[in-house]
């Protein structure tokens, strides 16, 4: 079985636990193989975990699930130094935190203080954690899926725009039609009455796919190739958002704030796993279409007259691929 076989059949299992949400299973799987952290923002309910959780179980992978709460320190991430004696001699030894493993479940990340969200930053940037004076480096497969509520605002702490831009991509989650709703119903329906069914036994599962699928899919998404003309397109979409007066229209009053650099580079990551799982050894314009929104929305700050207008970052988003052509 190829790797992009391999893929899809990822992508077929966690279709089976998460109805009606497959463009979520598309822009996951797209973080997952083009290295990067993914934040999840959605109503409560709508299986943001479950999402996350359904790719880490169908994946060879270990999986932590923090759940970040006001009262968290960051030694409780990363972990701490223990001090262990024997034989009238004693040492400190590294406890290794919650944090070394390879899919990080940081379930409602605003929730934690800045001293957490600084000890995730390194996490998430340099793939490796300091304690005590020294370094401990994370596993090759290291992946941040962070999970956010945007309605329940009190007592949460605004992740800082440093962190903010860390994150590849941004997934939002919505309400599933009503279609799909009813099989949501079905489907926990289904899995009460397995579970019942199977008492102590264990449950029968797929065998997960191995994570060497993932490095060898990664592989072959670097050889994708990149036109000079769409090289051009990331960045001139990009500088749409930092200067908007050239464009004309609404944009120039909508942001105060444009992307950074790491906006060209996540479309240029994200477009070529988007364009390798559509079966194509070259990026399209489509491609960059398909995963802008996720790249750029949260590396946006609007200005006061957006937010009282009512104007998301996805309006703003959009208009900036209404107005920017392909060279």
């Amino acid at each position: 079985m190829t790797a992009r076989e391999s893929i899809e059949t990822l992508r077929e299992r966690m279709g089976r636990s998460i109805v009606g949400q497959e463009q979520v299973v598309q822009q996951l799987l797209i973080a997952l193989l083009a290295d990067g952290h993914v934040l999840v923002e959605g109503l409560p309910g709508l299986a943001k975990t479950r999402a996350v959780k359904s790719l880490a179980s169908n994946l060879a992978a270990g999986l932590s699930r923090i759940q970040f709460t006001p009262d968290l320190l960051p030694s409780d991430v990363t972990g701490t130094e223990v001090y262990h004696s024997a034989g009238g001699t004693g040492e400190f030894r590294f406890a290794p935190g919650p944090i070394f493993n390879n899919m990080i479940l940081a379930d409602e990340i605003n929730r934690a203080p800045a001293k957490v969200q600084s000890a995730l930053l390194e996490a998430m940037e340099e793939r490796q954690v300091t304690v005590g004076g020294k370094t401990h480096p994370l596993p090759d497969l290291f992946l941040v899926m962070a999970t956010q509520n945007p309605i329940e605002q009190e007592g949460t702490y605004p992740l800082p725009e440093a962190q903010m831009d860390r994150f590849l991509m941004h997934v939002t989650i919505d309400y599933p039609g009503a279609d799909d709703e009813v099989e949501v119903v079905r489907l926990v329906r289904r899995e009460e009455q397995e579970e019942k069914r199977a008492g102590a036994a264990a449950r029968e599962a797929d065998e997960p796919i191995s994570q060497d699928v993932v490095f060898a899919a990664r592989s072959e998404i670097r050889a994708v190739h990149v036109a000079d003309a769409i090289d051009r397109y990331f960045v001139d979409l990009v500088n749409a958002t930092r200067t908007p007066q050239r464009y004309g229209g609404d944009l120039a009053t909508w942001i105060q704030v444009g992307a950074s650099p790491r906006g060209a580079i996540g479309l240029d990551r994200c477009s070529r796993a988007h364009a390798w799982l559509a079966g194509r050894d070259h990026v399209t314009p489509d491609d960059a279409r398909g995963v802008v929104q996720s790249v750029l929305r949260h590396r946006l700050q609007l200005s006061y007259e957006a937010n009282a207008a009512g104007v998301t970052a996805d309006r703003v988003v959009a208009e900036a691929v209404r107005v920017v052509a392909v060279a």
